[in-house]
């Protein structure tokens, strides 16, 4: 078997981000059940100097499809933007992504392999090819902020256990 970008990257990001759609689902019930405001929980940290719920979950986003558009591009640059506050809105992120990266084809993303990939912050610029970014720049990023979700979340006592973080794994189909 041929190595494929395609596989390497997009059915494991629309796992977790199917997955973190659901977490937000038990993030919302928990905010009715302990009538807890949307932005409390949206806004909590793990730490002081961490970015909170709303801000981890926008970022799973930002580096899956936003990786993706920054290998087309040639260029890729934190999203700094606010996050939304209410649990729709990062639905929305969440689900825009999860589509975004659905509409994707195999020889389109295999493409971007070789193609040169620019990380650019402020006067820092790290090159890459498009696939050592997504594999070794993007990826771990977006499984990162879906950790740092998960634990802000299981730290404020939202029931949520390893299942929950997996998602829908990939199962063979029998023939």
């Amino acid at each position: 078997m041929s190595f494929s970008l395609y596989d390497a990257v997009i059915p494991s990001n629309l796992q977790i981000l199917g997955a973190l759609d659901r977490i937000v689902d038990k993030a919302e019930a928990f905010c009715e059940e302990h009538a807890m405001t949307q932005g409390a929980l949206i806004d909590t940290r793990l730490a002081a100097d961490m970015l909170p719920f709303g801000y981890q979950v926008k970022s799973c986003a930002v580096h899956s499809i936003g990786g993706i558009d920054g290998a087309r591009t040639g260029s890729f640059s934190p999203d700094m933007s606010a996050w939304p506050t209410d649990f729709a809105g990062l639905h929305g992120i969440v689900r825009r992504a999860m589509d975004a990266l659905s509409a994707l084809d195999r020889d389109t993303i295999d493409a971007l392999a070789d193609a040169d990939t620019q990380f650019a912050v402020g006067e820092t610029k790290l090159p890459f090819t498009g696939a050592n970014f997504l594999l070794s720049f993007s990826q771990p990023n977006f499984y990162f902020h879906a950790t740092m979700a998960y634990a802000i979340l299981r730290a404020q006592g939202v029931k949520l256990g390893k299942r929950d973080f997996i998602g829908m794994p990939r199962m063979r189909v029998s023939p």
